[in-house]
């Protein structure tokens, strides 16, 4: 009966032995389970939405669930790092946006642009500068004129030291147009500020203002740009204003660890570019002013985001700025 009972279980065992050794990382039966998208920004900011639009339209290409979880601080950087300490097999995707490069050139966290491959860039915007529906600066000129007149004077909300946001205010310092940056930790109060009288004009990329500019609550006076925004042609870019600061983005990825299988990899950015080519996703877009010319490869990202680290570098070494703050994504 012993060696019956034997014979059994290594005939079971043998059955089995192709499903226990079956390698996991195998591409063809990727996915084969939910995948993870950590929105590195709290609930409603920019990087969220994104993330979760892109999560709600991807689930039928991949035909997996992919629940989004907002793991929030340090500029993206505490969801990066779960990124990174995750096994690097596709099933977690984090956003990873323009702020949190900036953070890394001015020494917040570890991270380095190689430690990601970059899945797909989403979206991108330039910035801009706002005022109030009842701000006495009907242009820049206006606003520069009294300034200069004033220095230190115009109060200017941010999203802190060490941003894009602090690194474009120091510029327009050097070219005799200073201003106080007030660094906000929390979205909202930001966004009302310069409604509220607390601060003369905010500089922030469109989309995450999107609800004030439709209500005519800000306005935009300049955006931070070789050329003007499409969305808004009356507006003019800096460039035209003789201001050289129209090299930082405000874009967002998705991104992996830089270990990941390659073909994983291609999987995602396949998904990212029916995404893209959607009608919802373009509508979504076209109202938070975000629309990417077109999907590049992942390498291409990958340059940009080098390249943008490096831009960032430069101007915090020219002047010296403070460590980085918080912001919405």
């Amino acid at each position: 009966m012993l060696r019956n009972a034997l014979t059994l279980t290594a005939a079971v065992a043998a059955l089995l032995t192709p499903v226990l050794s079956s390698d996991p990382a195998r591409a063809d039966d990727y996915p084969s389970r939910p995948i993870e998208v950590i929105a590195t920004f709290g609930a409603g900011g920019g990087a969220d939405l994104m993330a979760r639009q892109f999560a709600r339209l991807a689930e039928p290409h991949l035909r997996v669930a992919m629940p989004v979880v907002n793991v929030s601080g340090a500029s993206g950087n505490a969801g990066l790092t779960r990124v990174l300490t995750n096994p690097a097999d596709g099933y977690t995707v984090g956003t990873l946006i323009a702020l949190s490069v900036s953070s890394w050139a001015s020494g917040l966290g570890t991270a380095k642009p190689d430690n990601f491959v970059y899945v797909a860039m989403m979206q991108n915007s330039p910035s801009m500068l706002y005022v109030s529906k009842n701000s006495p600066f009907k242009t820049y000129e206006e606003f520069a004129a009294h300034a200069k007149a004033n220095p230190g004077k115009l109060r200017v909300a941010t999203s802190g030291y060490g941003t894009q946001d602090d690194i474009t205010l120091k510029y327009l310092g050097s070219q005799g147009v200073p201003v106080t940056n007030v660094p906000f930790a929390r979205p909202s109060e930001r966004y009302a500020s310069p409604i509220g009288g607390h601060t003369d004009a905010i500089y922030e990329e469109p989309g995450d203002v999107a609800q004030f500019l439709k209500s005519g609550d800000l306005r935009p006076i300049v955006v931070f740009d070789k050329q003007r925004h499409p969305s808004f042609p009356d507006v003019p870019a800096s460039a035209e204003l003789g201001l050289d600061i129209g090299d930082l983005p405000n874009f967002r990825t998705l991104a992996v660890p830089a270990s990941t299988p390659p073909e994983r990899v291609q999987k995602l950015h396949e998904a990212a570019a029916k995404v893209l080519a959607s009608p919802e996703w373009k509508t979504f877009c076209a109202d938070t002013f975000t629309c990417v010319d077109t999907l590049v490869s992942p390498d291409q990202a990958k340059e940009e985001v080098k390249a943008f680290y490096e831009t960032v570098k430069g101007y915090l070494d020219r002047f010296a700025t403070k460590t980085v703050g918080q912001t919405p994504g």
